[in-house]
């Protein structure tokens, strides 16, 4: 079976904990919720997609040889995530317990050491070939992803990166973008949606060499831009129960977007829509793909250009056109209500000829 997507990264389950309210230091909170799942972000993706139809692998970190590590090697392979499992002896496999709360918010405990990410060097690089696209994530460090990164050059394989603010180290940005094909960060003012510092983060990754860039807002929805072509797409107001994952949640929909072969506009709207619904519940199972659909066509959308070293909105050029749309619209209207009145149209013929004077 050919395999669409692969992952690289980190592998630790989680226990995801819903609460009304974090507690303060030395008390406690009611659990409204626990759902469990695979991280890190690689391998989030991978379940997502795979819940969409999408043939997906992941190589990620050994896990320990205890039951935590073979329950999560189960869990991969009832989500249909090809791959192997590696295990060890070496360390116990990690956990990770996020706690959200009903305004949004995360807090989140990991285990993340370097014995962990140094397994990654080991791993068995062969499912990339005959890839459509590989998903890496700065988070798990230049000197484990850049193997993977270089092999999927290689083979002519897409890479996918989550940057994060990693953007902001030019170098590091520079010897990304060699291999990078779609490249995914924040800022942030981005956060609080400033457009000016999205654009300007956008621009440089282009600058760079990336074909791709996307700024995520949060509740704010993101910026992509490709080329000249650049779209602001609104996310909708959504009640937040839990926010883990929702951005590997939105790298899943532009993902699954691009493995469809449908425009930066299509693919950002789809991302948008899923990461707003990914939000409305705990865990990580995801909606069926016509109701992101449907919330997704809804979503309010800008689209901008890139012209003489500066960013420039469309929409007022857009409601020009929508002005002229409507008055000669409103002229064939009225030319046709004419022609339907034999009547009134007799009438003004009659006042248009000229009358004889009376001798």
């Amino acid at each position: 079976m050919t395999i669409d997507y692969v992952g690289f990264g980190m592998l630790t389950p989680v226990a995801i904990m819903t609460v009304d309210r974090f507690p303060r230091h030395n008390t406690g909170a009611m659990v409204k919720e626990i759902k469990e799942f695979v991280f890190d972000d690689a391998a989030i993706i991978a379940g997502c997609l795979s819940q969409w139809g999408v043939a997906t692998g992941m190589i990620g970190t050994a896990v320990g040889d205890d039951p935590r590590g073979h329950a999560l090697a189960r869990q991969l392979e009832e989500l249909g995530v090809q791959g192997e499992v590696r295990f060890t002896d070496e360390y116990e496999t990690p956990i990770e317990v996020d706690v959200s709360d009903r305004r949004g918010a995360r807090t989140y405990f990991w285990q993340r050491t370097p014995d962990m990410l140094a397994t990654l060097d080991t791993a068995d690089l062969s499912l990339i070939e005959g890839a459509r696209l590989l998903y890496v994530d700065w988070y798990d460090g230049e000197t484990h992803i850049k193997r993977a990164m270089e092999e999927a050059k290689r083979l002519g394989v897409p890479v996918f990166l989550n940057l994060e603010f990693g953007h902001k180290d030019v170098n590091l940005l520079k010897r990304y973008a060699r291999y990078t094909t779609i490249c995914q960060a924040v800022t942030d003012a981005a956060q609080l949606g400033k457009n000016k510092a999205l654009m300007q983060t956008a621009r440089k990754l282009l600058n760079a060499g990336i074909e791709t860039a996307l700024i995520t807002l949060a509740k704010e929805g993101c910026l992509v831009a490709r080329g000249k072509e650049i779209v602001r797409v609104h996310a909708p107001k959504v009640k937040a129960v839990d926010a883990c994952g929702a951005g590997a949640t939105f790298s899943a929909g532009f993902a699954y977007g691009t493995l469809q072969g449908w425009g930066i506009e299509h693919s950002a709207r789809f991302a948008t829509a899923a990461a707003s619904l990914k939000v409305t519940r705990a865990g990580l199972e995801m909606f069926p793909i016509d109701e992101i659909h449907s919330l997704a066509e809804r979503l309010r959308v800008e689209y901008l250009a890139f012209r003489d070293n500066q960013f420039h909105r469309l929409g007022k050029l857009i409601s020009v056109q929508q002005k002229v749309i409507v008055h000669e619209s409103r002229k064939l209207v009225k030319h046709a209500a004419e022609s339907l009145n034999p009547k009134k149209r007799a009438a003004e013929k009659s006042n248009a000829q000229p009358r004889k004077r009376k001798p």
